[in-house]
């Protein structure tokens, strides 16, 4: 075979791609070159130590394997050689594991417990790489991915500057998201000697090498850990003919897969120009205020002392105030999402779609203050979303238990089976008719379909015969009759009345029930209804969020949650998309517990008399804050990771991968052990947490109670504690440990809708952590400030997404009455949060809440007190002028 006659396969089963290429060629060096220390294992190179000599694993056989594969083996494995069966001995710079205790040859305490350190710093080290990890979690250090294409140019492409002639680079097997088994191989003098070990003749010789049965089963185990589609791709390549540098179709799959491999969104720092001038002046007005305050504090006036301290004091606080808003946003940021990154790595065309599942919420209590209409278009908007159908479902809470909001939701669906093909076959935007049709633009832009036309105006007329019907309900539902409301089949109404009625659940469409007018499946819709009784508190709006939580957990059980008012509709089509790129990134998402969109209204005044936009809030203090820890969580417009909710710290470190066990405290909540003697945290990191897509307890152990899990996952929690945590449904139980969502294809509809109907009832969250460490938080009337914040407490990040097309558009209040009510209710919500254990003053101190996170909450919960120094200050200057005494030193003359 001539050296550049394209590509070839490595062996034992491994697709590992190499080029060939003459010593002269400008390309990678081909492995036979690199004195034979080639890994047995991963095919990459052995490296060198810190000193310079090979690296050697066994000191026994010096059978060749690199570092990470050593350290993989070590902690993974069965931690000794796969050709001489000789336990491994630890290098130093690797973490301690058990069997290392009666090892005296290496003291090297700062590595011993610290495998994701260890590791970062060994895979650097070894692979040549010179990088720092950075101290913040917040900011991720973007390493370039290395390419299938080993960096070579495609035709008509541009060739990358990068000089790649001093490395080789391999590709061993295919790759998935987030892992890197391809490495910058450092150059390795041919003329150094190798160290060798004489093998001991009384070993059995038979057990030597890779024929060994036992290690190819661990080898084939590791292989299938990869990304199905990137093995499809790399064994397509394998197989092919055709030269990576040409125009084929190998070249422009294996392009794809490098782009599938990119990260699914970036970072946009703010132009220095733009934030030096900003820094530069909030510093010079902080010397400026220290100077006046300093001049105040020490020129008191004697003749008019309780004016001049009661200036002083609001001054201080006005400071402070400043001080509060300031600081958090001294690292704003902008960020930019790749869809079609997103499409390729998880949502392919011709293959099942790997998209999470994602479940709505969308909240309402009184249909005739929030018009059924507006909710129906909320609704129509959510079917109509650009993502896969069996990946999406709908749930509408109908906390006034109201007839006209069941009826407005059946006919609702009736219309989606219309309108959502209508608007994925000419993709229309926004998808909320009532809004669409309202647009003042040339709807024929981009069209190129001849029937669009015709077909646009026959649903404009079918839209308003269905904002006929709806009037009707409404309508007909302004007096109702002394005896109740009574059903088609003539029996009364449940919700007759609305603070005494059972838990209500409709499925009006359905994954395998509804179709459209083109005989495709519809997302699925759902009406909920949950119990309530005299007696019982249901805490308004997160008790009902906390209900829709359970309720489909239950059903559908998505990977994700995003809740929406009523009054909000979907402007963006891709705006779960654009929450996914962000959720499911192998980077973020482990530690992300939610992505905040930014309110944008309609129907705004054009000099926005009320300041409904909240431009300062929504477009500078969110931004600031997605440079820290993340922006608070508004109440709507959110996409949240459900593990979060149920009160599961992040995955930060490999330590983090302990058992969730919370224990609770004054000072909030803690994971048990950490920062606790060394052999009790070297007991529970022998302990993984639980596989993300395996449910602790099949259907049959459900229907029977909570028994049939092993001994392993009882180290989690036990039964009674899973009890008291999540309330007794073993069903909802089992879904919290499905990281991934769905259920069992086995169950049965009716016994999930049973159980559905008995986690809404009012006293399923009795003497149970619901409202206290799990889903929406309770005890103020601004459960989403809350709620944010207890997770931010416990070391998750969030995201501020602002897509160029708002991705949510919702109803301001157009009165002042409607916006004062507004304003004040946010108002006691902060005061609510401040006099309770949760304010972040002092709650949550032995969590991992930044410093300025915590001022930016505080800033929020403590702005309504400054209305009372506000207040003071101005009627100051009055009573100055009716006192004739002045809250500043008159100034003499020194020359008279």
């Amino acid at each position: 075979m001539e050296a550049n006659a394209g590509m070839v396969a490595g062996s034992h089963k491994r697709n590992e791609l190499v080029r060939i290429r003459h010593d002269s060629d400008s390309g990678p060096k081909p492995l036979k070159h690199l004195n034979g220390q080639i890994c047995q294992i991963c095919g990459d190179t052995v490296g060198l130590t810190a000193t310079g000599d090979v690296f050697v694993a066994c000191n026994e056989c010096a059978f060749p394997v690199c570092r990470p594969c050593y350290e993989y083996e070590r902690k993974d494995g069965n931690r000794s050689c796969p050709q001489c069966k000789t336990r491994y001995k630890r290098h130093k710079g690797s973490p301690r594991v058990e069997g290392d205790d009666e090892e005296d040859d290496v003291d090297d305490i700062e590595n011993e417990f610290n495998y994701a350190q260890g590791n970062s710093k060994a895979r650097r080290q070894w692979q040549g790489e010179d990088a720092d990890l950075s101290s913040s979690s917040r900011h991720e250090s973007q390493q370039p991915i290395p390419l299938l294409t080993n960096g070579q140019a495609l035709s008509g492409e541009i060739p990358s500057g990068t000089p790649d002639n001093q490395s080789v680079r391999t590709t061993s097997g295919p790759l998935g998201p987030g892992e890197k088994h391809v490495h910058s191989l450092p150059y390795v003098d041919p003329r150094q000697p190798v160290p060798v070990r004489i093998v001991d003749p009384s070993k059995d010789l038979n057990s030597y090498g890779l024929g060994n049965v036992d290690w190819k089963e661990r080898v084939e185990g590791w292989k299938l850990k990869q990304e199905k589609n990137m093995m499809q791709v790399t064994s397509r390549y394998t197989e092919g003919k055709g030269d990576i540098e040409g125009t084929g179709s190998n070249g422009e799959e294996l392009q794809m897969a490098d782009d599938a491999r990119q990260p699914l969104s970036r970072v946009v720092p703010i132009p220095s120009s733009h934030l030096t001038p900003y820094r530069v002046v909030i510093i010079l007005r902080l010397i400026i205020l220290g100077f006046f305050l300093q001049y105040r504090t020490t020129h008191p006036v004697k003749d008019a002392y309780p004016l001049w301290l009661t200036s002083v004091i609001c001054e201080i606080w006005f400071a402070l105030s400043w001080l509060l808003d300031q600081f958090p946003k001294w690292y704003p940021i902008n960020r930019e999402t790749f869809l079609e990154r997103l499409a390729l790595r998880y949502d392919r065309e011709g293959e099942p779609s790997q998209l999470a599942p994602i479940d709505v919420f969308v909240s309402t209590v009184d249909p005739l203050k929030e018009p059924p209409l507006v909710t129906a278009n909320t609704v129509l908007s959510i079917l109509a979303v650009d993502y896969p159908v069996d990946k999406v479902s709908c749930y509408v809470s109908d906390d006034g238990s109201a007839m006209l909001t069941f009826e407005a939701l059946s006919e609702t669906s009736e219309f989606a089976r219309k309108w959502v093909p209508f608007c994925k076959k000419h993709n229309i935007e926004p998808r909320a008719p009532e809004f669409y049709f309202a647009q003042k633009i040339d709807y024929l832009k981009d069209k190129i379909q001849p029937s669009f036309v015709k077909e646009r105006r026959a649903m404009k007329r079918e839209y308003e015969e269905f904002k006929i019907r709806i009037n009707a309900l409404v309508a007909k539902a302004q007096k109702t009759p002394e005896e109740g409301w009574t059903m088609q089949d003539g029996t009364p109404w449940p919700g007759n009345n609305p603070r005494d009625h059972p838990g209500m659940i409709q499925v009006f469409l359905g994954h395998s029930g509804g179709l459209d007018t083109d005989g495709n499946e519809l997302p699925r819709l759902v009406y909920v209804s949950r119990e309530k009784r005299p007696g019982f508190q249901h805490h308004k709006k997160a008790g009902a969020m906390n209900a829709l939580i359970r309720v489909s957990a239950v059903l559908t059980n998505g990977a994700y949650l995003l809740n929406v008012d009523c009054d909000h509709y979907f402007n963006n089509s891709k705006a779960l998309k654009e929450a996914m790129c962000f959720m499911m990134d192998p980077a973020l998402g482990k530690k992300t517990c939610y992505v905040q969109f930014p309110q944008r209204f309609d129907g705004i005044d054009l000099h926005d008399r009320y300041a409904n936009r909240n431009i300062v809030f929504f477009d500078i203090n969110l931004k600031g804050l997605d440079g820290v820890q993340g922006p608070v969580y508004v109440g709507t417009g959110c996409c949240f990771n459900r593990q979060a909710l149920y009160g599961y710290d992040p995955v930060l470190t490999e330590a983090d991968l302990e058992p969730n066990i919370i224990v609770k405290s004054c000072c909030g909540s803690r994971k048990k052990g950490r920062g606790g003697n060394k052999k009790y945290i070297d007991k529970k990191r022998q302990v993984k947490r639980t596989e993300s897509t395996i449910p602790i307890f099949n259907m049959e152990d459900i229907e029977e109670g909570v028994e049939g899990y092993d001994d392993e996952k009882s180290l989690l929690m036990s039964q009674k504690s899973l009890e008291k945590r999540f309330g007794q449904s073993p069903v909802f139980i089992a879904a919290t440990f499905m990281e991934q969502g769905g259920i069992p294809p086995s169950t049965n509809p009716a016994t999930l809708l049973k159980e559905a109907i008995h986690v809404i009832s009012c006293g399923y969250e009795d003497k149970t952590d619901w409202g206290k460490e799990i889903g929406w938080i309770y005890g103020s009337v601004t459960e989403d400030i809350l709620t944010g914040f207890k997770m931010h407490a416990r070391g998750w990040i969030s995201i501020y997404c602002m897509p160029p097309r708002p991705a949510f558009k919702g109803s301001a209040p157009i009165n002042l009455s409607d916006r004062l009510n507004q304003v004040l209710r946010w108002a006691l919500g902060s005061i609510e949060i401040l006099l309770s254990r949760h304010c972040p003053i002092w709650y949550g101190y032995n969590g991992r809440l930044k410093l300025l996170e915590r001022l930016a909450y505080i800033n929020t919960i403590v702005y309504p007190l400054t209305s009372i120094p506000l207040i003071a200050y101005c009627v100051l200057p009055a009573i100055c002028l009716l006192t004739g005494k002045f809250i500043i030193p008159e100034v003499h003359d020194s020359s008279t």
